[in-house]
C-alpha cells in the first residue's frame, strides 16, 4: 500500500474524457514530481514526488512509472516495497522500457491490487449510460440514431467499399457498423495493407495469434480481416458485458492487460485509443450476446468496488 503521507498527497486525477488532451497535464505532474524529488524551487519531499509521479503514471507516462518503480524499490521518501516497485516496473516494461524489464526480473511478483493513486474513478465521466441488456437474438445494432458530427466525418472519410463491407457483415455479428468503422479508422486508417511494428495486420490490425484464434488465414484480405475483427469484438462485448471502455481498451492492449490492470491499462497509447474511438462513437455501452462468452471476473470486482 502507499503509506499515509503518500496517500494523503495522492489526490485523484481527472477521469479519462473523450477528446480531452492529457499531454499537458501529464507533463505538469511529471515536472512537479521532479521538482519535489530533487528540491528544485521547492523543499525536497519524496512522498510528494511519488504522489505526483503516480498521477502522471496513471495517465500512462512510462517515465513516471519507471521512476515510481525505482522510488519504491529503494525507499526514496516512501517505505520500501518491492512488490509495489514491481507493479510500476511492469507497467513501464509493458510500454517498452527495457531497463524496467531487467529490474522487474529481480523482484517478487507485483502487487495484485491496483495502487490507490493509479485507479480510475469508479464512475468515469464518460460512463453516462446503463449497462445494456443482453441480446436475445442476432440483430442489427445502431447505437447513434441521431448523426453526430464525428460520425458524419467518419462516414465521409471511410472508403465506400469498406463501409459497404462493414454494413453487410455487421448484422451477423450483432455489431453497430459505426463501432467497427471507428475501430478500423483508429487501427489502420482504412488501409487494408497496414502493418504495425508489432506485426498487427490489415484493416482491423489483427496480430497473428488473434487471426489464428478467429480462423483468419489471410489478414491482408479485407473480407477475412473484417470478419476476424468483428468476431473478436463480439467476443469482447460478451466478455465485458457491453462496456465499451473495457472493450476498446482490450482491443488495443488485449483482454489480459485489461484484467491485469483492473481496467484501462496505464498505457498512453491505450488511453488515447479509447478516447479516440469513444469520442467518435459517442457511446460507452453496446448490446451484447451473453451466449458468446462467460463474463470476466473483473466485472464482479468492479461492481463490488462501486457499491
Amino acid at each position: 500500500m502507499l503509506g499515509a503521507a503518500l496517500a494523503a498527497a495522492a489526490q485523484p486525477a481527472p477521469a479519462l474524457l473523450p477528446g480531452a488532451d492529457e499531454s499537458a497535464l501529464l507533463r505538469s505532474y511529471r515536472a512537479e514530481a521532479l521538482a519535489y524529488e530533487h528540491g528544485e524551487g521547492v523543499p525536497r519531499d519524496g512522498a510528494r514526488a511519488a504522489a505526483m509521479h503516480c498521477r502522471a503514471a496513471r495517465l500512462g507516462d512510462a517515465r513516471s512509472q519507471f521512476a515510481l518503480g525505482w522510488i519504491h524499490a529503494n525507499g526514496r521518501g516512501v517505505p520500501r516495497d518491492d512488490a509495489l516497485a514491481a507493479y510500476f516496473f511492469r507497467a513501464a516494461a509493458d510500454q517498452g522500457i527495457e531497463q524496467a524489464a531487467h529490474l522487474l526480473a529481480r523482484l517478487p511478483a507485483p502487487v495484485s491490487e491496483t495502487p490507490e493513486c493509479m485507479r480510475e474513478p469508479v464512475a468515469l465521466a464518460v460512463r453516462v449510460q446503463p449497462r445494456p441488456p443482453p441480446l436475445a437474438a442476432p440483430a442489427a445494432v445502431v447505437l447513434a440514431p441521431v448523426p453526430r458530427p464525428q460520425l458524419v466525418e467518419l462516414r465521409r472519410r471511410a472508403p465506400q467499399p469498406i463501409v459497404d463491407l462493414v454494413e453487410a457483415l455487421a448484422p451477423a455479428y450483432q455489431l453497430d457498423p459505426d463501432l467497427v468503422l471507428a475501430i478500423i479508422q483508429a487501427e489502420s486508417n482504412f488501409d487494408p495493407l497496414a502493418r504495425s511494428p508489432k506485426n498487427a495486420q490489415g484493416l482491423m490490425q489483427l496480430i497473428p495469434d488473434t487471426a489464428e484464434r478467429f480462423n483468419v488465414r489471410s489478414a491482408f484480405d479485407p473480407l477475412q480481416n473484417v470478419r476476424g475483427g468483428m468476431a473478436y469484438l463480439r467476443w469482447l462485448l460478451a466478455y465485458f458485458e457491453g462496456d465499451l471502455i473495457l472493450v476498446t481498451a482490450a482491443y488495443n492492449a488485449g483482454e489480459g492487460a485489461v484484467e491485469r490492470y483492473r481496467g484501462i491499462p496505464p498505457f498512453r497509447e491505450t488511453r488515447d485509443y479509447v478516447r479516440r474511438v469513444l469520442g467518435t462513437l459517442g457511446a460507452v455501452s453496446h448490446p451484447f450476446d451473453a451466449s458468446v462468452s462467460a463474463p470476466s471476473d473483473l466485472l464482479r470486482t468492479r461492481r463490488a468496488a462501486a457499491r
